[in-house]
């Protein structure tokens, strides 16, 4: 790249930055498309849709029947957003809420009226339940005129296929018809053509598309095991509220800005070119969140955060390449080369295997777990772009441009080795202490309180309190005013508020309140805001994270798990480096639980994201680790094992105190300026953070060592591997 092209290389960043820059501002069009404000927020955020269905029926509907509805409901609203939410309240509703959504109506003229479905033989016999349905779709399909015509796709159960496979046989030969009764009306009648084996059929014979989508969602929505009606449905603003939002960006903005400055202070130009990449990188964030529809929501912040810690992280594994690179007394132009050359392993396989992870967690995954999967997959896609592509870019510009002396860019110092490795056992011991000790508060707390940690009404489920006040109090009043007094009567600092629009409705969500807890608030709405007692109501609520969702919260960690395991057995040919790394997340995940047992800190839905968020950020600091050891091995052998994982250690240490600072930064000042609920969820985040520098630093690579001492095994291929580069 010459001058003249540096220039323009340059010119032309700047102008696409700024554009893009306007549009996640300003937007483009009347609907501000693009822009920040535009992008899809959860309830935690934004509020949204809240509908409340009853049972129809004189007797109590059964657990297990209550459970099976809730969590084919839970699938279906996610087609509206990874983020809905649907529990029980009392022993016979249930409520969904959808966030994002300001039109009550119009989701329960799509979402249909739950309601009992049937099909039927010319005979009148039942011949499929609607519980037998396990999925319908509405979609196109060719006719035998060659045209596309709307038809909707049914998917049995297995027990459905027996049954339809014996129907469809019957009626084959004289081609008769199967009816699809809903509430006791007809709303299907087609005839069969042929005997259907496979638990697949079409429906043919819509007018329209829509009139497929009517149907399919009539069927889906039938297929639930108990009957329900509409009982209420009401638009419910942000349970944190603008303060808790406007807070949550201005410590991003912050954190941002001393992440910059600090880049800038240690590596100087290189510094200037990471920033703004990081820029480029918010920009393209919020115009990506726009485009592909995400819901983001305070889990959803983490994984971004995640990714702008290993966006810095990309930056600081280059940087350091090139000062290493300088230091042999290669020049500023080779070693910009060189630097990206070398880093590139390390950054592809650190990245490469979180997104692993966040894909088996968006595939399996539900709720909260779902869209914190897919921020931080978007935010990985993202940080690699700019960090391979826009750093470099800019970066050879500046080289071109006429910056090109050595003290711009920094020379590596030769660092005596640390021996790591003679500390091992105590290592070891602290890790061992902790984790027992994390066992034990556990076993106190039982004790104590009946539960090993201290769960919130996510988990628990609690009271659901609907208050209407004689005014109507803003968010902000609610939180300064209300919340304080109902939380000094809990003893719990976990208390969720929704105002219901266009009302004075109040709804506070607590933990389980006995009936003198409850009487107390009563009391002091009552003699505090003036509320007519005939005014307030309280239901018990499930939890909003089903027993299903937790289970394939873990199914889905431990197929993560797993996969990263095998990917990373893969790129470094010994099973070793793979065990070492999973025994170090597993290590950090115990250390952080132990933190919330001796803590008390509230286990709810961000819980599930701040170890998502420790396992991501726990592995991609050990592979860089690993690399290291790997090219080590690859140019001087294996002779002095010992000294070669301290060395190793020693020239990422570096890489490893400055990658965990800045990110560490990040959730420090979303900390101190974040509400009581976003507190809870950055203080264990902060905890992990400098466990993963810990454990990536003092016990991986020890691990490594007594695996690999202990363990003979060939590691031929690691050391082609890093020869060949």
């Amino acid at each position: 790249m010459n001058k003249k092209k540096g220039i323009l290389t340059l010119i032309a960043f700047i102008v696409i930055l700024a554009g893009l820059g306007y549009v996640s501002v300003f937007g483009v069009g009347e609907n501000k498309s693009g822009s920040a404000s535009r992008v899809k927020q959860g309830l935690d955020l934004a509020g949204g849709v809240s509908i409340t269905y009853q049972v129809v029926g004189e007797e109590e509907p059964s657990s297990a029947d209550m459970s099976d509805t809730i969590y084919k409901l839970q699938k279906r609203v996610e087609n509206y957003s990874t983020e809905a939410q649907v529990y029980q309240e009392g022993s016979d509703r249930i409520n969904i809420e959808i966030p994002g959504v300001s039109d009550a109506n119009a989701v329960l003229e799509e979402l249909g009226k739950p309601g009992s479905l049937s099909f039927q033989d010319s005979a009148g016999n039942v011949v499929l339940e609607g519980t037998d349905v396990s999925d319908a779709q509405a979609g196109y399909q060719t006719n035998s005129l060659g045209n596309q015509e709307p038809v909707v796709q049914l998917t049995l159960t297995e027990n459905g296929k027996i049954k339809f496979a014996e129907a469809t046989k019957k009626a084959a030969p004289t081609r008769d018809i199967i009816y699809i009764i809903y509430d006791g009306s007809v709303v299907s009648a087609p005839a069969v053509q042929s005997e259907i084996t496979d638990g697949s059929a079409v429906i043919t014979g819509m007018g329209s598309f829509e009139e497929a989508e009517t149907l399919a969602s009539t069927i889906r929505i039938g297929g639930l095991k108990l009957q329900l009606e509409e009982l209420r449905s009401n638009v419910v603003g942000a349970q944190l509220g603008s303060e808790a939002i406007n807070r949550s960006l201005t410590a991003g903005a912050i954190g941002m800005a001393i992440v910059m400055v600090f880049m800038i202070a240690v590596y100087w130009i290189p510094g200037v070119a990471s920033s703004l990449a990081l820029c480029m990188y918010v920009v393209l964030m919020i115009l990506l969140l726009n485009g592909f529809e995400i819901t983001l929501t305070l889990p959803g912040i983490a994984g971004i955060i995640l990714s702008i810690g290993m966006a810095v992280d990309a930056n600081v594994i280059i940087f350091a390449r090139i000062r290493e690179e300088i230091a042999t007394g290669k020049t500023v132009k080779s070693s910009i080369k060189i630097g990206f050359q070398k880093a590139l392993s390390a950054i592809l396989d650190g990245n490469i295997t979180t997104l692993i992870a966040a894909a088996v967690l968006g595939f399996m995954g539900s709720g909260t777990i779902k869209g914190f999967a897919q921020t931080l997959a978007l935010g990985i896609v993202i940080s690699m772009f700019t960090a391979l592509v826009v750093t470099r870019l800019i970066l050879n510009a500046f080289y071109a441009v006429g910056l090109q002396s050595e003290k711009l860019f920094g020379r590596a110092r030769d660092r005596k080795p640390v021996n790591f490795l003679s500390r091992k056992a105590v290592f070891f011991t602290i890790s061992i202490v902790l984790i027992v000790a994390g066992f034990v508060f556990m076993g106190v707390n039982k004790g104590r309180t009946g539960q090993i940690l201290n769960y919130s009404l996510e988990f628990m489920g609690g009271t659901s309190t609907n208050v209407s006040f004689n005014e109507n109090l803003s968010i902000e009043d609610i939180d300064a005013n209300v919340v304080p007094m109902i939380e000094k009567i809990t003893g719990d600092g976990n208390v969720q508020t929704q105002k219901v629009q266009g009302s004075n409705e109040v709804i506070f969500k607590t933990r389980t309140l006995n009936v003198d807890e409850r009487e107390e608030l009563n009391k002091v709405m009552e003699e505090n805001f003036g509320v007519d007692k005939e005014k307030i109501t309280a239901e018990t609520i499930s939890s909003t994270i089903s027993g299903e969702m937790r289970r394939e919260a873990v199914i889905a960690v431990v197929i993560a798990t797993v996969c990263m395991l095998i990917y990373i057995w893969f790129r470094f040919k010994d099973i070793r480096f793979g065990a070492s790394a999973v025994a170090a997340l597993i290590h950090d995940v115990l250390v952080v639980l132990a933190f919330y047992a001796a803590v008390r800190v509230s286990v709810g839905s961000t819980f599930i994201a701040c170890m998502l968020t420790i396992v991501g950020y726990s592995i991609n600091a050990t592979i860089v680790i690993f690399d290291r050891i790997r090219e080590n091995i690859g140019l001087e052998g294996k002779s002095d094992l010992s000294g070669l994982v301290n060395k190793s250690i020693t020239q990422t240490l570096t890489r490893s105190i400055f990658t965990s600072l800045t990110t560490f930064i990040m959730v420090a000042v979303l900390y101190i300026l974040g509400v009581s609920s976003i507190r809870e969820f950055a203080l264990p985040l902060m905890v992990g953070i400098i466990c993963g520098t810990y454990s990536s630093v003092c016990i991986t690579g020890a691990l490594w060592f007594v695996l690999r001492t202990k363990i003979k095994g060939k590691t031929k291929g690691a050391a082609v591997k890093a020869k060949s580069r």
